[in-house]
């Protein structure tokens, strides 16, 4: 972990209520251990302001807790932000508990977890701009892949490969019961598609 030089002028700690600047990145981070404690890992999607892809970055923990994981992934993306800039950074996780310890909102009692917690408000005192939110696990399916795929890879697992889609072919379907079941492959979560009506 990097250690931070004090910042010469005050931090906009958080940075929640403030509008965002221009330039931005969005960092959606997730971290997971295995029965908790056990095989952890995180995973952090970071895209810009706009929703495109800037970097996927996830590691294997070793034996940690689901906690310790969910630190290490804002560490990263923060450390992420502060070398490749903008300096302005928003979060989103799901982790409630770690969002709202970084709000100042809950206090942190785990001594592992306080290094962590301190680590982390130093990083965001380098910031320009900061903001951290909740999201449900649904709206994080990116991180959580990476981070599963972390656990995995230290594990010795292997993932299941993706299906093979050619983005330049159109695959044909049909609708049952509202839902369109096409004659091909699956096609990744979060594929976009455009649809097309015959007769």
């Amino acid at each position: 972990m990097p250690t931070f030089s004090r910042p010469r002028t005050p931090a906009l700690f958080p940075l929640t209520s403030s509008p965002p600047p221009d330039d931005y990145l969005i960092a959606h981070i997730d971290g997971g251990a295995r029965g908790n404690p056990g095989p952890a890992g995180y995973g952090v999607a970071i895209t810009n302001q706009l929703g495109q892809r800037v970097a996927g970055l996830s590691e294997y923990l070793g034996h940690q807790t689901n906690n310790y994981a969910e630190y290490s992934g804002l560490l990263a993306a923060l450390q992420y932000a502060l070398k490749h800039g903008p300096k302005a950074l928003k979060i989103v996780s799901d982790s409630e508990l770690m969002v709202k310890q970084i709000r100042g909102e809950y206090k942190v009692k785990n001594l592992v977890l306080q290094e962590l917690h301190a680590k982390a408000k130093q990083a965001i005192a380098h910031l320009e701009w900061f903001s951290i939110g909740h999201v449900l696990r649904e709206g994080n399916q990116e991180a959580d892949r990476l981070a599963n795929e972390a656990m995995d890879k230290g594990m010795g697992r292997r993932a299941a490969p993706s299906p093979t889609i050619d983005h330049a072919k159109e695959y044909e379907g049909v609708v049952r019961d509202g839902v369109i079941k096409l004659d091909g492959p699956a096609l990744p979560e979060g594929a976009r598609v455009q649809i097309r009506i015959r007769k």
